[in-house]
């Protein structure tokens, strides 16, 4: 009777929770459901807080039918390629994502938006290539984000939109990131560290990590920084290479070497900073390069204030042509080249003018009103210069009917049937023939060189050379060398000449034919205050090679070509004559039975007799001869050899010696 009550409480009694995950579904009090733990997977369903453990379970994609009310998933080193977006729906309660080592490329949008309560995602040592605006949708919690040892070259604007203020930890260490959106990086005002270390970062804007104030590692070490602008999160607060006990909690890490540092007065502020030495080197300028920058004192931290090394000379266009001004200058660190327009106001791209990074200015569709001088600014960190250009707007060129056909040969023109230069093309040359705006017509040119007050001048210009010379302006303490820098009007690379310190011309070669060519010649000389490099311009000019003249077309050009084939073709029918010819006679001949044409054959056997004497009687003459129809052979002479030869037309000569001798 004990036993029937025993039975029915067991019958009675619920299931333990945990033999419910390991055996099948069950349902819960919240709705939600949980499924078997995956094959090779460790779970923990039994009790708050739910895990599902599978590192290096050989998984190929995110295993179906897993415990949506785990609040941990980790699978680490297996070959899941893609996250799909069902594979993690309805985890709302899930606080750590591990994914890290395995070949993920592809991540669906919104495959994380119901991960609402996720605080650590990791997704290093994949193959990630970029990161759009709703691949990372909906991680509103989201805190420690690592991405590191990735394939990233594109970091959308949006992509960190929803974890912008939660973020405490970002690691986007060892990708291919050329450039980051930097105004999201300024939004995170609570992210504590910052991995940029390893990438192909060449700048930083100034003031990119001004807001965040809670920041304490920053790694930029090994990409591709020059130079790191001033910002106002450094000098707020103290800066280390790295943690060391005791330090301030507001103490920040800063580690930037493995970059090549240009170390001018743009980084003086970064070597006041008060820290310890470490491993960051300056790579230039060339004076102190390889040189531990903390070992390189702040006086020699220096810049180079701009020079305008070349500029346009007046130019003057047709009415609705378009307008081009340019303008270089050197310094250290590289000037910024702006436009300032007759009128005072600052160019830049717009609907009428295009400025461009190297200094060129277009103005397009010119009109007369646009006319006037125009001003060059280059600026740096050292100071300024200035540089004027005057523009002149005339009227449109006439159309001419006719043009000659013997042009120079263009800049673009490979000499393989190019389109010559028209009058309306080549009237937009600028440096050749101004226009009189009131004339309307062509001046002629004052020299073809421009130069600075004639400290530079160019002599015997060719096609392919040009002969510079300077003067001496007596010894310059220091001097130790000349520089000629130069580059065309087709291109924007400079090309450099060391001169030695003596000469007082150089003579460049391989120069293209037909160009414009802007030149400018400085003396290198140390400074006896500093020991530095200084340079000193000694002044400018501008020249054109040679045009290389085009063969004048000739509608008779090919008569020469057409007169040699001709020849040489009659000469062809000639000797082929000559050859059917002479086959044709050894043909006849082979017919004839060898009988030379035109000689009659012979009718009958011809027979001679011939006799040589021994030192005898003498040999008998003609009149002994046999006839041919005496069938009685001679009678044999004592002492004489006798030849007898009988010729037969059709089997040739036939002959018969009979020796006799005397006494037999």
């Amino acid at each position: 009777m004990l036993g029937l009550p025993l039975l029915c409480l067991l019958a009675l009694s619920p299931p333990r929770l945990g033999a419910a995950s390991a055996v099948g579904p069950a349902s819960v009090p919240d709705g939600s459901v949980s499924g078997p733990c995956p094959r090779r997977c460790r779970c923990q369903t039994s009790a708050p807080p739910r895990s599902v453990l599978c590192p290096g379970a050989g998984l190929l994609f995110v295993p179906p039918g897993l415990d949506r009310r785990a609040s941990e998933l980790r699978l680490p080193d297996n070959f899941i390629a893609s996250v799909r977006r069902r594979d993690l729906a309805n985890m709302t309660g899930l606080l750590h994502l591990s994914l890290s080592r395995n070949t993920l490329a592809h991540i669906a949008p919104g495959a994380f938006a119901d991960l609402r309560a996720l605080r650590a995602l990791h997704l290093d040592g994949n193959r990630l290539s970029s990161l759009g605006a709703a691949q990372l949708r909906g991680l509103v919690s989201l805190r420690h984000l690592i991405l590191a040892n990735n394939q990233l070259g594109v970091l959308a604007a949006g992509a960190l939109a929803d974890c912008a203020e939660t973020l405490e930890d970002l690691d986007l260490s060892y990708n291919n990131l050329e450039a980051l959106p930097w105004d999201a990086v300024a939004r995170l005002a609570n992210v504590n560290t910052l991995g940029l270390d390893h990438n192909l970062l060449a700048a930083v804007p100034a003031g990119a990590f001004a807001g965040l104030h809670k920041l304490a590692r920053l790694d930029m070490t090994a990409n591709r920084l020059t130079t790191i602008p001033p910002d106002p999160l450094f000098s707020r607060l103290p800066v280390l290479s790295r943690p060391r006990p005791g330090a301030p909690a507001s103490a920040l890490v800063l580690a930037f070497g493995g970059n090549p540092l240009h170390c001018n007065c743009e980084l003086v502020w970064l070597r006041r900073l008060a820290r310890e030495d470490d491993l960051e080197a300056c790579a230039s300028p060339p004076a102190l390069g390889g040189r531990s920058f903390w070992a390189v004192r702040e006086d020699e931290f220096v810049c180079e204030p701009p020079v305008v090394t070349h500029r346009s000379p007046p130019v003057a266009v047709p009415e609705g042509r378009t307008a081009s001004l340019r303008c270089r200058a050197a310094g250290d660190p590289e000037p910024r080249v702006r436009w300032v327009s007759p009128r005072g106001r600052l160019l830049g791209n717009s609907s009428r003018t295009r400025a461009f990074p190297n200094g060129t200015l277009e103005l397009l569709a010119a009109t007369p009103g646009d006319g006037g001088v125009f001003t060059c600014i280059a600026a740096n960190a050292a100071g300024e210069a200035t540089a004027s250009v005057e523009l002149t707007v005339g009227p449109p060129p006439p159309q001419l009917a006719n043009s000659t056909s013997c042009e120079p040969r263009g800049e673009g023109d490979d000499g393989e049937g190019g389109v010559p230069l028209t009058p309306s093309s080549s009237s937009a040359s600028s440096s050749l023939a101004p226009i009189d705006p009131r004339a309307g017509l062509p001046q002629t040119p004052e020299h073809d060189g421009d130069s600075d007050g004639g400290s530079v001048q160019v002599a015997e210009r060719s096609a392919t050379a040009a002969l510079i010379r300077w003067p001496d302006h007596g010894p310059v303490p220091g001097l130790r060398m000349y520089q000629i820098q130069y580059n065309s009007s087709a291109d924007d690379i400079l090309v450099y000449r060391m001169v030695p310190a003596g000469s007082r011309s150089f003579h460049l070669t391989d120069l293209v034919s037909g160009r414009t060519y802007d030149l400018c010649v400085l003396a290198v000389s140390e400074d006896g205050a500093t020991g530095l490099t200084a340079t000193r311009a000694v002044g400018c000019a501008r020249f054109s090679t040679e045009p290389e003249l085009r063969p004048c077309r000739s509608p008779h050009s090919a008569a020469p070509v057409l007169g040699g084939t001709m020849i040489i073709a009659l000469g062809g029918v000639i000797v082929a004559s000559v050859l059917g010819f002479i086959f044709l006679l050894l043909l006849r001949y082979k017919v004839h039975g060898d009988q030379p044409p035109g000689k009659p054959a012979a009718r009958g056997g011809v027979s001679s007799v011939c006799s040589q004497t021994n030192g005898g009687a003498p040999a008998p003459g003609p009149e002994s001869s046999a006839s041919d129809s005496d069938p009685t052979p001679p009678t044999p002479v004592k002492g004489h050899t006798l030849v007898q030869l009988d010729f037969e037309p059709s089997r040739g000569p036939r002959g018969r010696l009979a020796h006799e001798r005397g006494g037999q």
